[in-house]
Formats: structure tokens, C-alpha cells, sequence
């Protein structure tokens, strides 16, 4: 398994819309700004058969430090849950039996 980063996605996509990278930059940090931003305000986003985020509050719970076995307790947060959709799945599943 490979990492891609914002970079090489950013050269991808201006090679394959033949668009300038500085636009294409600023295109996808917008967008990543807008997710942040709306996330931030509680609001879900959905992209139809890409999948949803949600933001999600999680409870304070103990925990225990395994080497030390020292109790901790670990405060409340919020996290953001990500839920495939359709093509998504569908094409994680298909790379999956592919692999088989």
C-alpha cells in the first residue's frame, strides 16, 4: 500500500485536465478548507456514491497504559465518521477479489 499525498494528487489532476497546478492547488484547499469549515460547524456533508462524513462526539472513558498499567482517563472529543458509498464499495470490493 502506497501514500498519496496532496502534491501528487494536485499533479495528477493537472496533468489530466492539462489545468495550471497553481489553480488546481488552490481548487483542492478550498474544498479541503469548506470540508474543515463545515465539519467544524457540525454540519454532515454528503457526496452522493462517494460516501459521508459526520461529525461525531465521543464519551470520556478510562483507559490503561499497557507497559505501565497506569490508569488513565481520557477526556471527551469529537471525531469525524466516514461512511463509504456505493461506488466507493463497489470498487473496494472489486480490488479486493481482484487480489484474491
Amino acid at each position: 500500500m502506497s501514500t498519496i499525498t496532496k502534491k501528487e494528487l494536485i499533479d495528477r489532476i493537472a496533468k489530466s485536465t492539462q489545468a495550471k497546478q497553481t489553480l488546481v492547488k488552490a481548487i483542492i484547499q478550498n474544498f479541503l478548507d469548506e470540508v474543515i469549515s463545515e465539519l467544524a460547524k457540525d454540519d454532515r456533508l454528503e457526496f452522493r456514491d462517494f460516501g459521508v462524513f459526520e461529525p461525531r462526539d465521543c464519551a470520556p472513558r478510562n483507559a490503561q497504559n499497557p507497559k505501565t498499567l497506569e490508569r488513565i482517563e481520557v477526556p471527551a472529543k469529537r471525531v469525524v465518521k466516514f461512511k463509504m458509498g456505493r461506488l466507493m464499495k463497489e470498487k473496494l470490493s472489486a480490488e479486493v477479489i481482484m487480489t484474491l
